[in-house]
């Protein structure tokens, strides 16, 4: 994975333009993935990638334009391409600690420059 061949601590996706075929994301509050199959656009994904932990958030229309989303798990298969706009910054870590507001590991950024 890039992120631990580079040790890229911080990093976001700006934009994407691509299409599924298979999905596999979890819906809100909800223990497991659902999955499908067909041909889905894209419509958004968005989230932050650290060596410190990730945590992305997908969107697909269907061929009648119905959206569904939630988190994006792993075997999502692309179907023509996945076109993913990164962004990236030395000057902040991203990791994913428990902050005690909530049950589970949230995002938490550092100013490594002290600033």
């Amino acid at each position: 994975m890039l992120v631990t061949e580079k040790s890229i601590k911080t990093l976001w996706v700006a934009t994407t333009i691509g299409n599924l075929t298979d999905y596999t994301i979890r819906f809100a509050n909800q223990p497991e993935g659902s999955k499908g199959s067909g041909h889905f656009e894209i419509v958004s994904l968005v989230g932050t990638v650290s060596v410190n932990g990730s945590h992305l958030h997908i969107s697909l229309s269907d061929n009648k334009g119905q959206t569904i989303g939630g988190h994006l798990m792993p075997l999502c298969k692309v179907y023509t391409s996945a076109k993913i706009v990164l962004q990236a910054t030395d000057r902040y870590e991203f990791s994913r600690e428990k902050d005690g507001t909530t049950p589970w590991e949230e995002l938490q950024v550092k100013d490594r420059t002290g600033g």
